[in-house]
């Protein structure tokens, strides 16, 4: 997922804002007792997603893909005071997890968690949204895309994560890696539908932002 040289990637991270220590705490906590620790966002893009919710200063966020809920808590850092998250995970095992640190934080009554799948959860929302932050499985991504334009306000951003796939992107494809063909065709959509703007920011394993128009 690193890019960049390591002593540069280092020098970055090291004049980026810091990571808030109830992160540090559920990422240590993570890392002891849940499968796949690596899919959380860590402390870089942590700051990174922060610092866009921060500059669009959302009353509405869905989220598509809770994990242990660092990225949640991270996006809600921006947050209008009464404003809403909506996130979404299909893994029954970890709702209690996210819910003691989700009440941990200040943003606690404000965090809404959605257990099933996303594909059915999404057209029965009511809220419009202006951020959307999708990291869940790679093949539903167009799926989920085009579940949520319709519900994006205008202006509203969409953040897509692991849009690089550790590089593979740009590796020869195996026609039997759905994940990888699913991100390249992610990719190639949101570069051609006209009613958003976009640009792919090399960000650890890649982060789009998409602006609807």
């Amino acid at each position: 997922m690193y890019f960049l040289p390591e002593k540069l990637d280092e020098y970055v991270v090291a004049h980026s804002q810091e990571e808030p220590k109830l992160l540090q705490q559920l990422t240590r906590e993570t890392y002891q007792k849940i499968l796949q620790p690596i899919m959380l966002s860590g402390p870089y893009q942590g700051r990174v997603l922060s610092m866009i919710s921060k500059l669009k200063s959302p009353k509405t966020i869905l989220e598509l893909g809770t994990f242990t809920g660092y990225a949640t808590l991270c996006l809600a850092e921006g947050l209008q005071d009464d404003g809403i998250i909506d996130t979404i995970d299909i893994n029954e095992e970890l709702i209690d997890f996210q819910r003691k640190y989700f009440d941990r934080s200040q943003y606690g009554t404000q965090i809404h968690q959605h257990l099933g799948s996303a594909l059915n959860i999404i057209p029965k929302l009511k809220n419009t949204y202006d951020l959307v932050f999708i990291d869940a499985d790679k093949p539903n991504y167009s799926n989920y895309f085009n579940l949520i334009i319709d519900k994006m306000n205008p202006g509203g951003i969409i953040l897509s994560d692991n849009v690089l796939w550790h590089g593979k992107v740009i590796e020869p494809l195996n026609e039997k890696d759905n994940s990888t063909k699913a991100v390249l065709e992610y990719n190639t959509l949101l570069k051609a539908d006209h009613r958003i703007e976009t640009v792919m920011l090399p960000i650890r394993d890649g982060l789009t932002v998409s602006r609807k128009k």
